[in-house]
């Protein structure tokens, strides 16, 4: 009994264990993951297998086609013809009707195109529509990379906020001790004990704000890793602990974007289905064979006996002539796609020149307002050490004390926003520069 009760609390402690271990994923082993799990990564799976069965579909035109075919007729009212007079010595016209009130025919028959430039030149998509789809899948990859980044560099942004105001907290809290000893002795005036109580009902107030907006940037990262939300992680290589390190971006070539990829490819497909649309003008020509039996009988059992077989094999060439410039109106219109996307392509390719010149411009800002933010943080905490000293020693006020508190902590706040604007700023020239991929796989 006693083996079992220990066995139970055992059983019970590793079920605890279990339930709140966290698991410590690194930067790259976030995005490794939601590349595995994201749900979009699914959907660019399913969409290449789609593209895949476009390619068979189209290739199905040009194979050979079977189809059978059966009917049974009750011919309710016969259909009636009339030999004039005259014919086979008769005097006057004779009225006759012809046929069985059933019959029945069963066949098949196998068409095979022999020339179809339309079909031809259809084909010629297959490859390019293939690529698309996996370019897609590519775009749904980098997009999934730079999410996973974004709100990677957030969560740990967040979490050093909530360590400065926990440090501005306790150090408020010290302050307003003091206050209140000297508030009981009759040194200072009720106003400035006051004054340091709002200071730290407003630090309480953001810590509790900076601890929620932790829980959004942790749930947002789980949510671009795939990741369910009752997963509790912890996240190891903290950016904002490392070296600082200037990134220097690469040249900018919009043929190396995805988008711009998918473009050009969009343009090959839009030429193939004008030529497929001209191809229409030529003849086409298809063979057939076609055997089957018939059964007839003015009574149903009698259309299911009896019966005899036909059969036929054949050419067929059919040669467009004259539609009434349908085709010719659909050629025009495929032309004028293929030229408003030429257009659209010159639009694209300056506005991705106007992103990666925007986001050089960020960098370059982000690079300028963190080394500023750094050194106004060394200064800020002198100003505040010497301030803090001259403070316990009476020399100063109480306001003046404060004022560099409140300085020393905008200080340590701006640097860190500073940080998340620069890491962003990397990432936004990463994505502009459609380098995502090597920005990833160069995470160690």
């Amino acid at each position: 009994m006693k083996n079992n009760r220990i066995i139970a609390i055992l059983s019970l402690v590793a079920l605890s264990n279990s339930l709140f271990a966290q698991t410590k994923l690194s930067l790259k082993e976030c995005i490794d993951y939601g590349l595995k799990n994201n749900g979009n990564v699914r959907i660019g799976k399913i969409q290449e297998s789609v593209a895949d069965q476009q390619t068979r579909e189209a290739l199905s035109y040009y194979l050979p086609q079977v189809a059978a075919t059966g009917l049974l007729d009750d011919n309710i009212k016969l259909q009636s013809t009339v030999i004039p007079a005259g014919f086979l010595g008769s005097t006057e016209d004779r009225r006759l009707t012809l046929g069985t009130k059933y019959s029945s025919n069963v066949s098949g028959q196998v068409d095979q195109v022999i020339f179809d430039q339309a079909l031809l030149t259809g084909l010629k998509a297959n490859k390019p529509n293939v690529a698309n789809a996996e370019l897609n899948s590519q775009k749904i990859k980098e997009n999934i990379i730079y999410n996973v980044a974004n709100n990677y560099y957030q969560v740990f942004v967040t979490t050093a906020q909530i360590e400065l105001l926990k440090d501005n907290l306790d150090k408020t809290k010290q302050i307003l001790g003091t206050l209140q000893l000297q508030l009981d002795n009759g040194v200072i005036k009720r106003v400035d004990y006051d004054r340091t109580k709002v200071s730290l009902n407003n630090i309480q107030s953001q810590l509790t704000l900076a601890e929620s907006n932790l829980t959004l940037a942790q749930n947002q990262l789980k949510f671009q890793m795939g990741m369910p939300m009752s997963e509790q992680i912890e996240l190891t290589d903290n950016p904002l602990n490392k070296p600082f390190q200037a990134y220097e971006p690469g040249s900018f070539d919009p043929s190396n974007l995805t988008d711009f990829k998918t473009q050009k490819i969009n343009m090959q497909l839009q030429g193939i289905e004008k030529d497929r649309i001209r191809a229409g003008y030529l003849p086409k020509v298809s063979v057939y064979g076609r055997y089957g039996v018939q059964a007839l009988g003015n009574e149903l059992g009698q259309s299911w006996g009896n019966w005899f077989s036909f059969g036929a094999i054949g050419l067929k060439l059919n040669i467009p002539i004259f539609d009434s410039f349908r085709r010719d109106a659909q050629y025009k219109q495929a032309d004028l796609n293929l030229m408003t996307q030429n257009e659209q392509l010159k639009l694209n390719i300056q506005n991705y020149e106007l992103q990666n010149n925007n986001a050089t411009t960020q960098l370059q800002k982000a690079r300028v307002n963190l080394a500023n933010d750094d050194a106004n943080v060394t200064l800020a905490k002198e100003v505040y050490d010497v301030t803090t000293l001259q403070y316990k020693e009476g020399t100063i006020t109480l306001s003046d004390l404060l004022n560099a508190e409140s300085s020393y902590k905008e200080a340590q706040s701006n640097y860190i926003n500073s940080m998340l604007s620069y890491y962003q700023a990397q990432l936004g020239i990463e994505q502009s520069q459609g380098s995502l991929q090597g920005f990833y796989s160069a995470l160690p």
